[in-house]
């Protein structure tokens, strides 16, 4: 009993110990984050040298403002081939994925009933054109009246009417590429029975191709005709150029964007229609343009700011930002050339904390 007594005194003690040595110990940190913090903080405030800073000194270079928007490549023309008229396929004159010019026979249809109809009415064409000859003749020799010859015109005329009518019929049996382009992968084959609801294959014409794009309303103005375009496809790193040459008369109101079109050439087949397209757009060029680094700027509750030293101190300046590239920012208003804008620090900086500045070139 009398070792327990004496464990639970020496526990008590070695708690008790433990309890004032952490006392001291905070005493000990307090004493010195106190007044001994307070020296320090006034050696990094105005007393002292300042936080060490990057910057860059303000200067103008030419900008060229540009829009980035997604755009899809389209063909030139493009038609998905059908038959007017139903009827058995007797012929398949192309070859699927190649190149087909203008005018050429691509898809025929069994026309031999047709044939034997334009037959007979070339037969009563030429009867009733020989019947009109001759009442004529008579006419002129005042044999018959003149309501008589015009029975016999009226009949001829009827005939070759339907002799026309049947030569429409018979071209409609024969499919024929409307524009020269490169046709797709068929869908009949000989002694098929086509219908008008059948697609036979795409045809498309995809030198140059279209850009189709849309830009945002408060773009609209800088869109010009003409404007040059670059842009880009998943499919390769190379960058491709274009041309303006349509523009939508007027603004979208689901999406307030403007619908752009522009031509590019494509003499290697590269772009394919249907590819996506990263569009760059080119809006205005700013001859003496001030540009700043992105993370120079800080967002405020009313717009934006940034810090500048002045006599050794950092300041901070509204600013009003214009268009936005990966690296930099175009200062519209609140810089002029000469300003040493900070770069660095941000977050820790405070108005008229002192700083230490190392100037940077400026990305280009």
């Amino acid at each position: 009993m009398k070792k327990r007594y004496i464990f639970y005194i020496i526990l008590a003690l070695g708690l008790a110990y433990l309890i004032y040595y952490r006392i001291t110990e905070n005493k000990k940190l307090s004493g010195d984050g106190g007044p001994g913090k307070g020296a320090a903080g006034a050696k990094g405030g105005a007393g002292g040298p300042g936080i060490v800073v990057e910057g860059i000194v303000v200067a103008t270079q030419p900008f060229n403002s540009n829009l980035e928007i997604s755009g899809t490549i389209e063909p030139n023309e493009s038609v998905a081939l059908r038959s007017e008229v139903a009827g058995l396929v007797t012929g398949i004159y192309f070859k699927e994925g190649t190149n087909v010019s203008k005018g050429t026979l691509l898809v025929k249809i069994n026309d031999r009933d047709i044939q034997a109809q334009l037959r007979d009415a070339q037969t009563k064409q030429n009867l009733s054109a020989t019947s009109e000859g001759r009442a004529k003749q008579l006419l002129q020799k005042g044999a018959i009246s003149q309501e008589e010859y015009d029975t016999s015109l009226a009949a001829f005329q009827s005939f070759q009417s339907q002799t026309q009518l049947i030569r429409a019929q018979l071209a409609r049996t024969s499919i024929i590429a409307p524009f020269s382009g490169k046709i797709g992968l068929r869908n009949i084959s000989v002694g098929e029975y086509l219908t008008p609801t059948t697609q036979i294959a795409n045809l498309m014409s995809i030198n140059p191709v279209k850009v189709t794009f849309s830009v945002p309303e408060k773009y609209v103005s800088l869109i010009k005709l003409n404007s040059t375009i670059s842009f880009k496809t998943d499919a390769s790193s190379k960058t491709y150029t274009g041309k303006v040459f349509a523009v939508e008369p007027g603004i979208s109101q689901d999406t307030r964007t403007l619908q752009i079109r522009a031509l590019a050439p494509n003499p290697n087949g590269e772009l394919l229609p249907g590819s996506f397209a990263q569009v760059k757009l080119a809006l205005t060029t700013i001859n003496e343009a001030i540009l700043v680094p992105t993370e120079a700027i800080i967002p405020v509750l009313k717009g934006k700011v940034v810090y500048v030293t002045r006599d050794g101190k950092a300041q901070q300046v509204p600013v009003e930002a214009g268009t936005r590239t990966a690296e930099s920012i175009l200062i519209t208003s609140g810089l002029k050339v000469g300003d040493t804008v900070l770069t660095t620090g941000s977050m820790s900086l405070k108005p008229d904390a002192p700083v230490k500045v190392n100037i940077v070139k400026p990305k280009q």
